[in-house]
């Protein structure tokens, strides 16, 4: 009876260990990827919700998200080779594609349909047109970067001279606008969230315009990857585009609430009942794609855009920096 009991003692033992070695191995086998993001914002919804859900550990992928503050500095951390994947504006891509890049960065899954940001002014407007920023002060992006150039082509959409019949102050870093604003400078900014819902919470401000509803459609932000790192490591991209359209997936088939009880933790400085207006608002104004799929349709509009800025030396082909490979079998999962 001894010698029965010890020997099935032995066999849980054995087990355990057995299972223990078998959860250590599966670890293991997770693939490690850096994605380097323009900016943390509930903007990038999807995002968020396939790191909460587990939709990248499903797929064999251990995420490791960093906020690179900026295009210019995310694209600075792609082609460096710190991050593995790159989430910002696409004109990104495109500059360095001018530039001469030996390994150019395509993109291969588009996330945001409509621009993020938001007018914020000073003053209470119930009746707001774009005509009335003559004159005033505002607090701009970065020249290049696509804040500031969906910004411009509102403004000239609406007959303003952006370098003429306004002063756009583009000194100050991309993350420090809302609390410059706060601070007393300009009369206007231009916020993404959650500055732009925080700065009216705290009395400093009023959003007056949506700049996704004033421009309509444009390919706002983009997954890439350096053109080697996608030959070499295509099954990678294939599972990260996968759970990315898992993400889309579940913001195209959920209440905003449902959506912000997911991503709270993404936001734990924001009061959950604010991360639910914030969510309400995007959603409302169709910010995201069904798909991931970057049309060329799209890659012109964008080009136009920068065109339009005095930002584009050259027309870039669309098959050199865009492939939806990976987001069509993504779509068809």
């Amino acid at each position: 009876m001894k010698k029965r009991l010890t020997a099935g003692l032995l066999s849980l033992v054995l087990s355990g260990v057995l299972l223990l070695a078998g959860c250590g191995s599966k670890e293991e086998s997770a693939v490690k990827v850096t994605l380097n993001e323009v900016a943390h914002s509930v903007f990038y919804a999807p995002q968020y919700v396939a790191l909460e859900k587990g939709y990248f550990a499903e797929e064999g992928l251990d995420l490791e998200l960093v906020n690179g503050y900026g295009a210019d500095k995310t694209m600075t951390a792609v082609l460096s080779g710190e991050a593995d994947i790159g989430f910002m504006g696409a004109e990104a891509s495109i500059y360095t594609y001018l530039e001469g890049a030996e390994d150019p960065v395509v993109n291969f899954a588009q996330l945001t349909q409509r621009a993020g940001n938001f007018l914020v002014s000073r003053q209470p407007m119930e009746n707001f047109q774009w005509s009335d920023l003559k004159g005033q002060e505002i607090l701009g992006g970065r020249k290049g970067g696509m804040p500031q150039m969906v910004f411009e082509y509102i403004l000239k959409k609406n007959g303003l001279d952006p370098a003429k019949d306004m002063n756009i102050d583009q000194s100050i870093d991309f993350g420090s606008t809302a609390a410059a604003f706060s601070g007393g400078l300009g009369d206007f900014t231009v916020e993404f969230e959650p500055s732009a819902t925080l700065l009216e919470q705290q009395g400093d401000g009023y959003v007056v315009a949506s700049l996704g509803v004033d421009s309509g459609y444009v390919p706002y932000t983009a997954y890439s990857a350096k053109s080697s790192y996608l030959k070499e490591n295509p099954e990678i991209i294939q599972k990260f585009t996968n759970a990315m359209q898992k993400g889309m997936n579940y913001v195209n088939s959920h209440t905003p609430e449902e959506i912000a009880q997911v991503i709270a933790p993404q936001f734990e400085e924001t009061d959950p009942d604010t991360i639910t207006a914030i969510v309400t608002r995007y959603h409302q104004q169709d910010t995201w794609k069904e798909d991931l799929i970057f049309s060329q349709e799209s890659f012109e509009l964008l080009q136009d855009i920068l065109d339009e800025a005095g930002e584009l030396s050259a027309r870039v082909p669309y098959d050199e920096l865009i492939n939806t490979d990976f987001a069509e079998k993504a779509a068809n999962q």
